[in-house]
């Protein structure tokens, strides 16, 4: 059964950074593509950036181009989501999934931007 598992949110100020990790078991992840999603409270979940399965391609949502920064490990079976100059607008519950939602979620982790 597939696991993804969400690490490294916290509280940190606006303007700071913080670097998210998905560990997923999955068979053949280094065939899949990826993405990490966000879901802040009263919102719908949406993709905030994606991953090619070789990491050579990555896109964006418009509001977090040029602060994040996604890449994988397929050796490790893990993606990374480098955040910089964080908004408090960025405050959410932070996911890892493929960009068609095909494995269930895992529990996500919580990024707060708050002075």
């Amino acid at each position: 059964q597939v696991q993804l598992v969400e690490s490294g949110g916290g509280l940190v100020q606006p303007g700071g950074s913080l670097t998210l990790s998905c560990a997923a078991s999955i068979t053949f992840f280094r065939l899949t593509d990826m993405g990490w999603y966000r879901q802040a409270p009263g919102n719908q979940r949406e993709l905030v950036a994606r991953i090619t399965s070789g990491g050579s391609g990555t896109n964006y949502l418009d509001s977090v181009k040029g602060r994040f920064t996604i890449s994988r490990d397929n050796a490790k079976k893990t993606m990374y989501l480098q955040m910089n100059s964080l908004k408090p607008e960025d405050t959410a519950v932070y996911y890892c999934n493929s960009p068609d939602r095909r494995f269930a979620w895992g529990q996500g982790t919580q990024v707060t931007v708050s002075s």
